[in-house]
């Protein structure tokens, strides 16, 4: 049987380093899919693939056998990633979910604005 000739598979292009308003630590809000008006605390952002974890939200179990480091095994709860489009971030000062934008200072130092209220988003610690 002759090998086949063709292309070569289809490899999977880098995604560009965004920059997200969204940051670990921001409280948002959910705002599309199963887990709509979910609010929580953002656990971890990857830029890589433009998702989020979300404190609470899409929760996932998974089976685990026993080995050395968990020899108990059984079922693991743990939130999956949703996707960043999908989250708002919420304006302290009104409690209500907000677009953000960027303002530079003159001292050139950023600061998120909500866009809603006007009111800076500061950063969390």
């Amino acid at each position: 049987m002759a090998a086949r000739q063709g292309r070569a598979p289809r490899q999977a292009k880098p995604r560009s380093h965004a920059k997200y308003q969204i940051v670990k630590g921001d409280r948002v809000r959910v705002i599309r899919g199963n887990y709509r008006d979910l609010e929580g605390t953002v656990l971890r952002v990857m830029v890589a693939t433009g998702r989020v974890v979300v404190e609470g939200v899409n929760q996932r179990k998974r089976h685990q056998r026993p080995t050395p480091s968990n020899p108990e095994g059984g079922i693991i709860t743990f939130e999956a990633p949703i996707h960043i489009s999908n989250v708002m971030l919420i304006d302290p000062s009104t409690g209500k979910p907000s677009r953000v934008r960027s303002r530079a200072e003159p001292d050139g130092t950023k600061e998120r604005i909500a866009v809603k209220s006007g009111n800076p988003i500061p950063k969390p610690r």
